[in-house]
């Protein structure tokens, strides 16, 4: 079997997206409404924004306007790792900001214990466990990284476990891989039954969801901040902004991230022997170490997902959808799965499909306001969103508040990032800082493009 036909017939639909049923879609807006809180978009952010909204405003009329339906964008093509860090990682957080990591990992840790207990106060099935993650590596400098990386976990009190030879064949298999680090705290969930719990808790709370209306402009006035759908206008007293890898509609976020692509396959269900063969007896994640990454999971049908590598930029930060489909990128992960899993290389996939990342050049996602504080916003959170969207809601609620709180004042979050340069310009330079990590990944040197960029604080990730 050739990697082609192991995808000939897969499906173009986020596995995720088969899982879980929505319901009817609720109307589009169709009349004018007046609202105390307006959220535009319907993903994780958006979605966590309302119900969070709702805890410390039991009063307030609160509108959700959704593009399409909510969840069909990023929050429901992710793979549904669900980190401990608000930080895109504990080693990020050290480089860019070491005078608040310590802050940054506790409230990242924080989060993702008080996400586990939102999902079991508001009934929401999400599939949620928290099951861990394994860091793998392929080469002599991935295995320093990982020794590294153990470092930093340990000066945070973050449990973790550096494997190899046996210990690592007993959490995976793989003739690609010789060494690992295991992360206990880390957790995995469905994104599609995430954001249709979420999305459903919101509705029973009497938030308002308009679906299948996107916001095509707005206006700040003296009296409110007017929204304007295809059909009606949305008078509201404050907005906030959850759109992330769309075009912003704040024309001063235009630059502020750029729409990269990545792709999935997942595999037929396997049994219990095929699964055993490679080593993955538990439900644990995995990613390995290289700059142009893969990230795994078993699904809760013993499905494999098997995703990353390529991050793909369009000329003009093109978001066409045709862009969701790239039969080279799903011929090098088929190809590569065969490699990592070769008891498995004849394996079927049954679903490909890609994904949409808002990459900000920090690779953290960062909050601000606008309209004389009235609409806030959140973006840029470089595939690390799916518990990091929660902690943004919150902070994106606290600025609307006038806030002054541990969140609102975290560097971090609250300082816009590097502007990406115009066209061309900016194809030349994503074009040059791949070749050169993908450089990296073979020889395990970091050019000198690749270092002056670290000392900004400048990153490009997926």
């Amino acid at each position: 079997m050739t990697t082609l036909d192991n995808f000939a017939n897969a499906s173009s639909r986020p596995y995720w997206a088969t899982t879980v049923k929505f319901g009817k879609p609720s109307e589009p807006a169709s009349s004018d409404i007046a609202c105390d809180l307006a959220i535009i978009g319907g993903g994780f952010t958006g979605l966590w924004s309302a119900l969070k909204a709702r805890e410390r405003h039991p009063d307030a009329k609160i509108v959700l306007l959704e593009a399409k339906e909510c969840g069909q964008a990023a929050s429901g093509q992710n793979g549904g790792f669900c980190a401990p860090s608000i930080s895109h990682g504990v080693s990020n957080a050290l480089q860019r900001w070491p005078r608040e990591a310590e802050t940054l990992i506790r409230l990242g840790r924080e989060n993702l214990t008080a996400l586990a207990h939102d999902l079991e106060h508001y009934q929401i099935d999400a599939e949620y466990q928290l099951a861990g993650k394994i860091n793998v590596a392929a080469t002599p400098w991935q295995v320093k990284g990982l020794q590294a990386m153990a470092k930093n976990y340990a000066q945070f009190g973050i449990e973790n476990s550096l494997l190899e030879g046996d210990a690592l064949r007993a959490k995976l298999d793989s003739p690609t891989y010789s060494t690992g680090l295991f992360e206990p705290n880390y957790g995995l969930v469905n994104p599609a039954k995430l954001v249709a719990g979420l999305r459903e808790s919101c509705l029973a709370r009497g938030i308002t969801i308009f679906e299948n209306s996107p916001v095509t402009s707005f206006q700040n006035t003296k009296q409110s901040i007017i929204l304007q759908t295809l059909n009606a206008t949305v008078s509201t007293q404050k907005a906030i902004m959850a759109t992330n890898a769309a075009q912003p509609l704040l024309k001063r976020l235009r630059f502020a991230i750029i729409p990269i692509y990545d792709y999935s396959l997942t595999t037929e269900p396997l049994s219990d022997a095929q699964l055993a063969s490679i080593g993955w007896n538990d439900s644990h994640g995995v990613a390995d170490s290289g700059n142009q990454f893969h990230y795994s999971r078993k699904t809760a049908d013993n499905r494999i997902l098997w995703a990353g590598f390529d991050a793909i930029y369009h000329y003009g930060s093109n978001r066409e959808p045709a862009n969701l489909q790239r039969t080279d990128t799903f011929t090098l992960l088929a190809q590569q799965f065969a490699q990592s899993f070769p008891s498995l290389a004849e394996v079927r996939f049954d679903f490909k499909w890609g994904g949409i990342i808002d990459t900000s050049a920090r690779t953290t996602f960062f909050t601000g306001t606008a309209c004389k504080g009235r609409l806030a916003y959140a973006m840029g959170f470089t595939g690390q969103g799916v518990s990091a969207s929660r902690f943004a809601a919150l902070t994106m609620l606290d600025l609307l508040d006038g806030a002054q709180t541990e969140r609102t004042n975290l560097q971090m979050s609250s300082q816009r990032p590097p502007p990406f340069p115009p066209e061309p310009l900016r194809s030349m330079i994503i074009g040059m800082v791949q070749k050169r990590l993908a450089h990296e990944d073979r020889t395990g040197r970091r050019t000198l493009l690749l270092r002056t960029l670290d000392a900004l604080g400048i990153g490009f990730d997926s």
